[in-house]
């Protein structure tokens, strides 16, 4: 689900409609948007599980601060999908824990 129309900052900026692989499907985005926003709005709510106890994580801070919502992007591990454009044709995988080397 999008914001349509905001009470005090109007109409969003129309945006194109782009294609993205989640987990070896195909799903649509709007060009630029935070990867996070793109998955909530298609219904994914889990980013990765955690290492130890594999307990899911998803958006939390929705600001770049903590490690909830990192994926894999286009085979990059610890990738924080709340800050992170989306583009066309990216890869994005649920990560499992939080890899330690980049």
């Amino acid at each position: 689900m999008r914001i349509e129309e905001h009470p005090i900052l109007g109409k969003p900026v129309e945006k194109k409609v782009i294609e993205f692989s989640y987990d070896g499907k195909t799903l649509t985005g709007l060009l630029g948007e935070p990867i996070a926003m793109a998955l909530e709005a298609a219904g994914v709510m889990i980013h990765r599980y955690t290492k130890k106890y594999h307990k899911p994580r998803g958006l939390f801070c929705a600001i770049g601060r903590c490690t909830d919502c990192v994926m894999v992007v286009n085979g990059k591990p610890n990738v924080r999908t709340c800050i992170t454009p989306l583009e066309e044709g990216m890869d994005i995988r649920t990560q499992y824990g939080v890899s330690v080397k980049e």
